[in-house]
């Protein structure tokens, strides 16, 4: 199974986890937020990345769902991706983090698949619910 670690700026990350506990009754495995001040630096970033990373790969990899791409936070992830066994996602949502850890026992590639679908398709314009990108 594919270690989850939401890295955000925050306390956005332990949100996130702790919606995902109430919708399953309990918190998943393999599941790690790290939730950053705005002046962590690069260099604790890449130590608590390694840490947290290790800690949530069982053997599968690791996919790390992010805030915002182009942070201090994601560049420093950047640096660590390794094809197919550490990637990243930006852009974390409550939808896509559901759809991950719902879809996380498949190979890495089909996982970000289903992530992205469930990070876009969650995104709604309420005053058109079919038109599920908000465009109008």
């Amino acid at each position: 199974m594919i270690g989850l670690l939401i890295l955000t700026e925050k306390k956005m990350g332990a949100g996130l986890i702790a919606a995902a506990t109430h919708t399953f009754g309990s918190r998943p495995s393999q599941l790690e937020a790290m939730d950053l001040e705005y002046s962590t630096a690069p260099e604790a970033i890449d130590a608590l990345l390694r840490k947290n990373l290790q800690h949530v790969d069982k053997g599968d990899g690791v996919l790390i769902l992010a805030d915002v791409y182009g942070a201090t936070h994601t560049n420093v992830a950047c640096r660590l991706l390794a094809r197919g066994r550490i990637e990243l996602i930006t852009g974390v949502n409550l939808p896509m983090l559901l759809r991950a850890l719902n879809y996380r026992h498949l190979k890495m590639d089909e996982l970000i698949d289903k992530a992205l679908s469930g990070g876009c398709g969650g995104i709604i314009c309420a005053a058109n619910p079919n038109n599920a990108r908000g465009a109008r």
